[in-house]
């Protein structure tokens, strides 16, 4: 079973959020389970130069994108069992951020391409090609309207995973011709006309083989107006190619029993270590240094997808509570300003790191008793799950991968490894907020709460099992068929 595995980031060559960590530990399971799997990646100027050097060029080629004729170099590295290609091309890539140019829509037009082309000069026939976000969207669409006929791509199958239907890569109407030398008959709404321009992502829902979502109940929202983001219908229309799989996390890298970053390291029978490390952390960032009182935590985007405004919105009430608050994150202006502000206004309460820090994350993780997520539509999410890991008991709100991960708890029965609430109301959070801290002034009790997180078991090994049922899957649909 071969499978390329098309992606826009990835650690540990480059990351600006969640889609990396997937595509740096999804594939060295999949490898684990017997599956020949390659990542293919722009090779981005921001890479570390001690993995640069690794690399070696196999091949170099010319892409078309739209009139243009692009020179595409093609680089490899082996790491941690995974093969990983580089797409090189300098004018596009050799850039301080991955994202964010006026012509994003062409520099993942050539990466589509290159993609696309890469099979005929390495040598490796993919028996599917595994494409994630708007970034990759067009890798579908064109393999089934432009590439089937030739030698060598009818078998080829595509898997398109939606990590983040908010970001749709939507392009001009003349980028049809402009970068993909496409016909005027694909601006149509059944194939990539969207709102008189063309979409990325609708290209691949229209066109690929399979649509996966990285949770179950995020599947059931998109297809609904309230989650779909206007492309519900389609969404429901190929219901029955589309499918939710949970994400899971790296439990190498996030293994508080031997994690470097920390104060020191702990498991869930000897939480004594934990304590220390909440107040190593309170140390650190300027906080009185009190055992009794709970720190919460928020290591997020300062978006209003991730609830932000609902943390505005009751933050004194919540603030004059016995409580720490600490934030590690970016995002808009306006709630970076925000938490600078209650930082000045509540220096022995609160406290924001404006930016990103691996080390400190991590830190952050170990030392705090509770964490908050509040998001107002989360695909999967990653914090809720390492935040187990590390015994910081989540409060979030049941959306999404939130929705499939964290069991609020129920004190009759002692099951549940965190809190939540469903409306998105400022004041339902700040109800479950204080709950939470009713139950953290029970030790015992609180105890068996962490205890529970702690045992949660959120690796990429199932995840993996079911990524390669629908393989096989794809596989024997496509051998049927060539039959």
């Amino acid at each position: 079973m071969k499978v390329l595995f098309a992606v826009s980031e990835c650690v540990p060559f480059a990351k600006s959020g969640g889609l990396a960590d997937v595509a740096g530990a999804l594939p060295k399971e999949l490898v684990r389970q017997g599956i020949d799997i390659r990542v293919i990646m722009p090779k981005y100027g921001s890479i570390e130069n001690n993995l640069k050097a690794q690399m070696r060029k196999i091949d170099d080629f010319t892409v078309e994108v739209g009139w243009r004729k692009q020179y595409c170099g093609i680089e490899e590295i082996e790491f941690q069992g995974v093969i990983y290609y580089f797409v090189d091309n300098e004018y596009y890539f050799m850039r301080e951020e991955l994202y964010g140019y006026f012509d994003d829509g062409e520099r993942f037009a050539f990466f589509n391409k290159a993609v696309l082309e890469l099979p005929v000069h390495i040598g490796f026939q993919p028996d599917i090609i595994h494409c994630h976000d708007w970034h990759t969207g067009m890798i579908p669409f064109l393999l089934k309207m432009e590439y089937k006929e030739k030698t060598g791509y009818q078998s080829i199958q595509t898997v398109f995973t939606i990590h983040n239907l908010l970001f749709q890569g939507i392009m001009p109407r003349e980028s049809l011709n402009e970068l993909f030398g496409l016909q005027e008959e694909y601006f149509h709404i059944d194939y990539l006309e969207f709102y008189g321009c063309i979409s990325f992502m609708k290209g691949a829902i229209v066109a690929a083989d399979k649509i996966t979502t990285v949770s179950p109940t995020y599947k059931n929202e998109i297809q609904t107006s309230a989650y779909g983001e206007m492309l519900h219908e389609l969404l429901h229309s190929r219901s029955s190619d589309l499918e939710g799989i949970l994400n899971g996390i790296d439990l190498e890298l996030y293994n508080p029993e031997r994690d470097p970053f920390l104060f020191k390291c702990f498991n869930g029978k000897g939480l004594i270590n934990k304590q220390e490390n909440k107040l190593h952390l309170q140390e650190q960032m300027g906080l009185p240094i009190k055992e009794k009182t709970p720190l919460i935590a928020m290591i997020t985007r300062l978006t209003k997808q991730k609830g932000i405004d609902l943390v505005r919105h009751v933050f004194r009430e919540l603030i004059a509570e016995d409580i720490q608050l600490v934030i590690l994150g970016s995002g808009d202006d306006e709630y970076e300003h925000f938490f600078q502000q209650m930082e000045a206004a509540y220096p022995h309460k609160c406290k924001a790191y404006i930016g990103f820090d691996e080390g400190l994350a991590h830190k952050i993780y170990a030392g705090a008793d509770l964490f908050l997520m509040p998001s107002q539509f989360e695909p999967c999410g990653l914090g809720q799950m390492i935040a187990m890991r590390y015994g910081a008991v989540p409060i979030v709100r049941e959306t999404g991968g939130l929705n499939d991960t964290v069991l609020s708890f129920n004190e009759q029965s002692g099951e549940g490894n965190g809190f939540s609430f469903s409306p998105y109301h400022a004041h339902d959070m700040l109800f479950t907020i204080e709950r939470a801290l009713s139950f953290y002034r029970d030790e015992e009790c609180w105890r068996k709460i962490v205890e529970n997180a702690m045992a949660m078991n959120y690796s990429w090994a199932q995840s993996a099992i079911k990524y390669k049922q629908l393989y096989s899957e794809l596989i024997s649909r496509s051998e049927i068929y060539v039959y």
